[in-house]
């Protein structure tokens, strides 16, 4: 089971407060693990605060007041910025052909210039899983999962995704217990 390029979509019936009701992206994906960000959990901060904190310098527009998401509970100080198209970056992760994470400042430098990629989300952590650890969690129920899409990611309401991902797959989430049933 190959996950990268997938969304995790939380069940119902997750309690894990780092994960409730949450839509992350499968960046990477191997016998060693999985890494993740999850895309729908926008944090107090905007982007012009990290830019400040971060001593760059940038002209106030609606792009710095865009939200910074928590994406998820590993590295929670660092910053990684999910964005397509993929451009040339110091440190980037290639997810697909077109879509990117990229860890290094020159990304930051080129936004706070408005010349950066033309779809991003700056998250602070990120979500990990060691060997054989997500598969068990998909087999135990806690996760749907399925094709990841873009426009999901980039355009839709932050607050709309969770359901948005799970009606890309076909499912109804208020349809579904979180139990397995048996007849």
């Amino acid at each position: 089971m190959q996950l990268s390029n997938h969304f995790l979509i939380a069940m119902p019936s997750l309690e894990d407060p780092n994960f409730s009701r949450t839509v992350t992206l499968i960046c990477e994906h191997s016998e060693s693990g999985a890494m993740g960000i999850t895309i729908n959990r926008p944090m107090d901060l905007a982007l012009g605060d990290v830019l400040t904190q971060m001593g760059i310098e940038f002209e106030p527009s609606a792009q710095t007041e865009s939200p910074i998401y928590q994406g998820g509970p590993v590295q929670e100080n660092r910053g990684f910025i999910l964005h397509e198209p993929i451009g040339h970056w110091e440190s980037t992760l290639r997810v697909t052909e077109s879509l990117g994470v990229s860890t290094s400042r020159d990304i930051l430098d080129a936004i706070a210039r408005q010349n950066g990629p033309t779809h991003h989300i700056l998250t602070l952590g990120y979500a990990g899983w060691g060997p054989g650890q997500l598969e068990q969690e998909i087999a135990d129920n806690a996760w749907l999962n399925g094709p990841a899409n873009r426009e999901i990611i980039f355009e839709v309401a932050t607050d709309q995704r969770w359901q948005a991902a799970a009606e890309h797959l076909g499912v109804d989430l208020a349809a579904l217990s979180g139990e397995t049933g048996h007849a």
